[in-house]
């Protein structure tokens, strides 16, 4: 299989290790929207802070997002020691994205334990792709082993093109869900497995889901009371209570360890178990969302500045002469490495073409001002433009560190040309 999958290590994951949940903190990283099956319980609010719950998020990250998001929540608490995915959607109806971020978390910070939960239906074709991104823990979702229980919990589900519903979809998730988890134990990935405990439906079939878990292979075992949510079909069930929750743990602590410390985090959870910053985060969150992957293109690895003395971003676009090529050093600081003339002006939009070509090794360029026209145009060349006035240095800090571009934004006023604009292509 040529699997790369680090030994796991739960005795830094605070889900597996409740010993370590005031030392050893986690964070989701929300970047699989889409979801492949509905379930009756289930209502995912993309954008509310106020709620705490599986399935909730304030912003939504692409891979490269997620790597700049999470190196500022290793700043902000280093203690930070897993990094998850658990939706809002399912990880692996958006397996691509859950991959790649996997993969491009694991390259800067591989000392990081790796955990993704997932319903289990899209999970088999992907086994060895997990094992190869070093994903250490797993969680799946199972409600029943039994279809005639299952049905109750799933509108649908859809495998490819195909939608199922109803009995049907019950079998074929559950089927998906045992090859699964047999699958992970094989390539000897620590598995728990959620159960949504649902008085009148599957709350008389929890010990023979932890028989069938404790079988496979299956570490640990968390039974969670139903949060009835507004808008679905569950939102009239009752939730259970202490007692029942309490003797279903016991039956199924016959067969498996039980999880008895879950906070039924949220998408876009992070910090202790006890001491969650989502809330306090949110913003850096939603400012990561709005960040352009070409700042992070490292295929360019220099930033184009229009100065007109070496210190100050104050140059608009068309009026510069000559634009600097700074670079990030290995220590963290800037460096000038060139400085190359800008094309002649006239020539409409041909002159921002060339002046891509010029910057191509460069993946943003910092300028006061610039036009509606060469802003498309080096767009379209993967060169990000930002706009600001202030020190060199802020604004190379910016692009280099992920941050908010938006806040370095200050147009100049009534001064983008030193002469009327006659609207010749100058980029005024």
């Amino acid at each position: 299989m040529n699997a790369i999958t680090a030994t796991p290590d739960a005795s830094r994951h605070p889900c597996f290790n409740p010993k370590v949940k005031g030392e050893c903190g986690r964070v989701h990283l929300p970047v699989a929207p889409a979801c492949n099956i509905q379930c009756g319980y289930c209502n995912r609010k993309y954008d509310c802070v106020n709620e705490s719950r599986p399935g909730v998020t304030s912003s939504i990250l692409t891979p490269a997002q997620a790597l700049a998001y999470m190196d500022k929540v290793l700043a902000r608490e280093p203690r930070i020691t897993v990094a998850g995915i658990a939706g809002p959607g399912d990880p692996f109806a958006n397996a691509e994205a859950t991959l790649e971020t996997m993969r491009l978390i694991r390259a800067k910070h591989p000392h990081m334990l790796f955990c993704v939960s997932s319903n289990g239906l899209g999970v088999p074709e992907h086994l060895d792709a997990i094992a190869q991104a070093g994903i250490t823990h797993m969680t799946i979702t199972v409600n029943a082993v039994d279809p005639e229980i299952g049905q109750h919990f799933y509108r649908w589900a859809r495998d490819g093109k195909v939608t199922y519903q109803g009995r049907a979809a019950a079998e074929l998730l559950i089927a998906r869900q045992l090859e699964s988890i047999k699958g992970l134990k094989e390539r000897g990935i620590l598995v728990k497995v959620n159960t949504i405990l649902t008085p009148g439906l599957n709350d008389g079939h929890i010990e023979e889901i932890a028989q069938t878990m404790a079988a496979l292979g299956v570490d640990l075992l968390n039974i969670m009371a139903l949060i009835p949510n507004a808008g679905t079909p569950f939102e009239t069930q009752r939730a259970p209570t202490k007692a029942e929750l309490d003797a279903a743990r016991e039956a199924a602590g016959r067969h498996l360890p039980q999880m008895l410390h879950c906070k039924r985090c949220r998408a876009d959870a992070v910090g202790l178990l006890g001491n969650d910053l989502s809330g306090e985060m949110a913003g850096c969150l939603s400012a990561c969302a709005a960040i352009k992957e070409a700042v992070m293109d490292v295929s360019r690895p220099h930033v184009a500045v229009a100065t007109m003395e070496g210190m100050l971003v104050n140059e608009h676009l068309g009026e510069a002469l000559r634009f600097q090529v700074w670079t990030k050093k290995d220590d963290g600081g800037f460096a000038l490495v060139d400085e190359r003339p800008a094309p002649a002006p006239g020539g409409g939009p041909d002159r921002w073409y060339k002046l891509a070509a010029l910057l191509v090794d460069c993946r943003a360029v910092l300028v006061s001002g610039i036009g509606d026209t060469p802003r498309t145009v080096l767009e379209e060349e993967g060169i990000v433009p930002v706009e600001m006035e202030g020190f060199i240095d802020e604004g190379l800090a910016a692009v280099y560190g992920g941050g908010d571009l938006t806040g370095l934004r200050s147009r100049r006023k009534g001064a983008a040309c030193s002469v009327g604009c006659k609207g010749g292509g100058d980029g005024c």
